[in-house]
């Protein structure tokens, strides 16, 4: 019997059904929080109160916290450390999520490599940020960490803006903003297993938010993708080699852009608009990894 841990969120559907997918096909089912976690660097053990991750055949990364934070990083690194010290495989690397998990770390990547993308801007002077939003007409100003649209803010450019612009500031020292893009109501989520393609789901919003996201009453929907845009996806993705990947497009009359790449969505999107069972193509990815 493989003993392979999952990192997720009790309660969570997806971390659920993911450590009940590993316990149907290993016998074994172990759901661990990051945070109730400890690293004993001197002994090169990381344990909760039930599980020593240190003894695992494998791990599973499927949420590194219930909310986006650079404690999430440090969070990761236990893993990474875990990873090198005793040689367990982790699926994803938790060196190559941390590449994903900040969004400014993301967007330079995907920027350095020619992935097109809406225009996008970085800054921590509120006056060069009103002469982005002036020049782009309308932006979406981002946290760094967030997921969902969450803490996101739209500011137009007009006589608010700079006091839009310091209220976002003052709890968001690196301000990141977009040019706000047209699109037709909804974004792509096109997803990767091993670097493969699995399938996209669109993500619909409901007309009542300038966002598409489920958290904004958006719905799952199926889609078929061009040739075009699966394989821009697939370009954006080989550039982090996660092992489940989710890469979040946008088709605008400039043409398919990317907006981020992501360690840790799609479950419930492949489920709902393509009755894909996530989990299970995940599980047996990785059990044929570990030649179990």
């Amino acid at each position: 019997m493989k003993k392979i841990a999952v990192i997720g969120i009790p309660g969570g559907w997806s971390s659920e059904l993911l450590a009940d997918t590993v316990a149907k096909k290993t016998g074994f089912r172990a759901l661990v929080e990051l945070k109730d976690c400890a690293l004993d660097l001197e002994r090169g053990e990381m344990f909760d109160a039930k599980v020593k991750l240190h003894e695992m055949d494998a791990i599973i990364v499927k949420k590194a916290g219930r909310y986006y934070s650079p404690h999430l990083i440090d969070r990761l690194e236990m893993l990474r450390y875990l990873r090198q010290r005793r040689n367990i495989p982790i699926f994803s690397d938790p060196e190559r999520i941390i590449r994903v998990l900040d969004r400014l770390t993301c967007t330079v990547t995907l920027a350095a490599n020619d992935i097109p993308m809406p225009p996008t801007a970085i800054t921590e002077d509120p006056d060069q940020a009103l002469a982005f939003v002036e020049r782009y007409g309308r932006a979406v100003f981002k946290p760094l960490y967030s997921t969902k649209a969450r803490g996101m803010e739209v500011i137009e450019a007009g006589p608010a803006a700079r006091h839009e612009i310091e209220g976002f500031h003052e709890t968001n020292q690196v301000m990141y903003l977009q040019r706000m893009v047209s699109h037709i109501g909804m974004d792509l989520g096109v997803t990767f297993l091993g670097g493969e393609y699995l399938a996209t789901y669109a993500r619909k919003g409901s007309g009542e938010s300038w966002n598409t996201t489920t958290r904004s009453g958006g719905k799952y929907v199926p889609y078929e993708p061009s040739k075009e845009i699966i394989d821009l996806a697939h370009r954006a993705q080989c550039l982090f080699n996660l092992d489940f990947t989710c890469v979040d497009i946008v088709e605008t009359n400039e043409g398919p852009m990317c907006f981020e790449v992501s360690a840790f969505g799609g479950f419930r999107g492949l489920q709902e608009a393509n009755n894909i069972d996530a989990a299970d193509r995940y599980v047996d990815y990785v059990l044929g990894r570990i030649g179990a």
